[in-house]
C-alpha cells in the first residue's frame, strides 16, 4: 500500500505560479507511473501530467510549455511546478501512481484556485 501526500496547493492570481509537491510513503524507484491529474467541478478527472521510472514525459495539451513535472527519487517525492496560471487550471489536483500491472493509489488532492 502506496500512500501519498499533495501540498503546495492555494489562491494564485492569474499569471502566477505554484507548486505542487507528492511524498509517497515509500520507495518511488519501484512505481512504474506518477503522475497528476485534475478535476474541476463539474467535469471528468483529467491527466495533467505524467511521469515514468524512466523519465518519459506526458502532458496535455493545455498544460505544455506552462507546467513541469519531476520526480525526486532520494527524496521519494514528485512535483509539478506550475507558471502561467490560468483560470481554467482551477481545480482540485490528485497525485497517483501505478505499479504495473494493475496497483493505482491516488492522494487525497489539494485544491488549485486561480482568480484575481
Amino acid at each position: 500500500q502506496v500512500q501519498l501526500v499533495e501540498s503546495g496547493g492555494g489562491l494564485v492570481q492569474p499569471g502566477g505560479s505554484l507548486r505542487l509537491s507528492c511524498a509517497a510513503s515509500e520507495s518511488i524507484t519501484s512505481i512504474d507511473y506518477m503522475g497528476w491529474y485534475r478535476q474541476a467541478p463539474g467535469k471528468q478527472r483529467e491527466l495533467v501530467a505524467r511521469i515514468t521510472s524512466g523519465g518519459t514525459i506526458t502532458y496535455a495539451d493545455s498544460v505544455k510549455g506552462r507546467f513541469t513535472i519531476s520526480r525526486d527519487n532520494a527524496e521519494n517525492t514528485m512535483y509539478l511546478q506550475m507558471n502561467t496560471l490560468k483560470p481554467e487550471d482551477t481545480a482540485v489536483y490528485y497525485c497517483h501512481a501505478l505499479l504495473l500491472p494493475y496497483r493505482n493509489y491516488w492522494g487525497q488532492g489539494t485544491q488549485v484556485t486561480v482568480s484575481s
